[in-house]
């Protein structure tokens, strides 16, 4: 979804707000860790619940489940675009056969591999998978890259490509929000770690996050460079199905959502566990609540295939707050420093611009939904059809 938010904001607007995105995801990273020290906390929820009470921990409860929920919504339809399109590149695999219906390939994949890994209790045992999902997203960088020089020819030339910044500014800060957050699982990786200290925090986030920002400018440059005004919400979308290094592409990009969608499904059962059965499940009810939850959300990512407007929605719905607003209110409830330290003014501007961006992004993606041209070749496909 980069590229596309590149074509939100405004391909130079749209670098810097990426930077600027990746900085207050490291800062607020930080802050929300601090806080929990200050408050002697170890979960999101328990320091928003000493921090605001019931009422701000069911605000953040429901946040905290949206977004990854939402997010396991987003995985689905991202393996039933990618994975039907590899399916279809196979010699014999015609366009009614079951491998190149989405519907199957969801539901399979879900039985087979999401849901089995999502059955595990311990996040640490997902260190492997979460190493080969960032060995694929390299390999996939590197075709986005490749296909930058030797695709964009044929793509044609669109007015207002390069102009600095459009009116969907605000809604490209969602996507990008959702790109980065990490805020709902940020104290279970803290907690598995073998020195779990301040300093080790810190080098660890401000590692992450810049390998994240180098990686997502560079793909969201390299897509919106290749396709500009046609970029799609899923920029696999616009590449032809008989590319074959982009079937490739669209290949490790389905393995790679397969493979984070366990994450996700960690840290809302996790928040239904704290909310609903005082943070223990047994293991019959670790396994009912995770059947649930998976089941729900490929039942919805069936019906549902719009992948644009679910990741600018759980952007300013449930990322923006989760990022911008609830780590830096927190830290300034619980801050003993003077109003004028450097801290508490940074807090209260990002708190400021979470806000800004969570109700006008909210506003301006109900009144201007994106069209979704899902599954349709791109018309540069066809040479004749290019003039």
């Amino acid at each position: 979804g980069l590229p596309y938010s590149m074509k939100q904001a405004g391909f130079p607007l749209g670098v810097l707000l990426l930077f600027g995105v990746a900085y207050i995801t490291d800062y607020s990273i930080i802050l929300l860790v601090k806080g929990g020290n200050l408050s002697g906390t170890s979960t999101y929820q328990e320091l928003v619940k000493k921090t605001y009470g019931l009422i701000g921990y069911l605000i953040l409860s429901t946040l905290q489940f949206l977004y990854p929920f939402i997010a396991m919504i987003s995985y689905n339809i991202i393996t039933g675009d990618t994975l039907t399109k590899v399916f279809q590149r196979i010699p014999g695999v015609g366009p009614n056969n079951i491998l190149t219906d989405r519907h199957f390939i969801i539901l399979f994949t879900t039985i087979i591999f999401t849901l089995p890994i999502s059955l595990y209790h311990d996040v640490a045992k997902l260190g492997k998978v979460s190493l080969t999902s960032l060995i694929l997203t390299i390999v996939i960088l590197v075709i986005v890259m490749v296909r930058t020089v030797t695709f964009s020819p044929q793509v044609p030339k669109s007015e207002n490509a390069w102009i600095f910044a459009k009116s969907n500014a605000v809604q490209a800060i969602g996507v990008m929000s959702f790109a980065f957050i990490c805020h709902h699982n940020s104290f279970l990786i803290y907690g598995s770690l073998e020195e779990p200290t301040l300093k080790n925090w810190s080098r660890i986030t401000h590692l992450s996050v810049s390998l994240a920002v180098v990686i997502s400018v560079v793909f969201a440059a390299c897509g919106y460079m290749t396709f500009a005004e046609y970029t799609e919400g899923d920029i696999f979308e616009n590449y032809c199905r008989d590319d074959n290094l982009a079937t490739f592409g669209r290949f490790c990009y389905g393995v790679t959502v397969i493979l984070t969608f366990p994450l996700e499904c960690f840290v809302t059962r996790e928040v239904l566990a704290n909310v609903f059965f005082h943070g223990n499940l047994s293991t019959v009810l670790h396994i009912i609540v995770t059947v649930i939850i998976v089941a729900v959300a490929t039942a919805i990512s069936l019906v549902y295939d719009c992948l644009g407007l679910v990741l600018e929605l759980n952007g300013v719905l449930s990322a923006t707050p989760l990022v911008f607003i609830i780590p830096t209110a927190c830290y300034l409830r619980l801050s003993k420093d003077r109003w004028n330290h450097s801290d508490n003014i940074v807090s209260c501007l990002i708190l400021a611009v979470g806000v800004l961006v969570m109700t006008v992004g909210f506003v301006l993606t109900m009144l201007h939904p994106q069209e979704c041209s899902h599954g349709k070749e791109m018309f540069y496909c066809f040479p004749s059809n290019v003039s």
